[in-house]
């Protein structure tokens, strides 16, 4: 008995620790791409983090653009956005030491690696 409640309370905790590791995810997030042709550009994400859900936005300068099919796991998380009818996967690891977001890009095929930073409010 002593062994089920040891073990029942164990898996709670750990599942509050993987909800509270990636609660730190949600926020406001900014980077720059720099494409194979060598032009850069600005990448601004809000971020929110529900269980294993990931929603938000990406703001550019076409316009504000919803982050669809987040996923997380663990420290790996994955969504993608739609960028005038093309679906752009966003692949990535949170390091909450480092407090950025590495993000690995596939558009069309062409794959792209960058590094968000938690945005600082002004």
């Amino acid at each position: 008995m002593k062994r089920k409640i040891f073990t029942t309370i164990a898996f709670v905790c750990c599942f509050a620790v993987a909800f509270a590791f990636f609660a730190d995810i949600s926020g406001k997030w900014t980077g720059v791409l720099t494409a194979p042709d060598g032009n850069a550009y600005p990448l601004n994400y809000t971020i929110k983090a529900d269980g294993d859900k990931l929603t938000g936005t990406g703001q550019s300068p076409q316009g504000v653009i919803d982050l669809t099919d987040g996923k997380i796991k663990g420290d790996s998380l994955e969504f993608a956005i739609d960028v005038n009818g093309v679906k752009i996967l966003n692949t990535g690891k949170y390091y909450s030491a480092g407090d950025s977001i590495s993000l690995n890009i596939d558009y069309q095929g062409m794959k792209m690696h960058t590094t968000l930073k938690r945005a600082v409010d002004k």
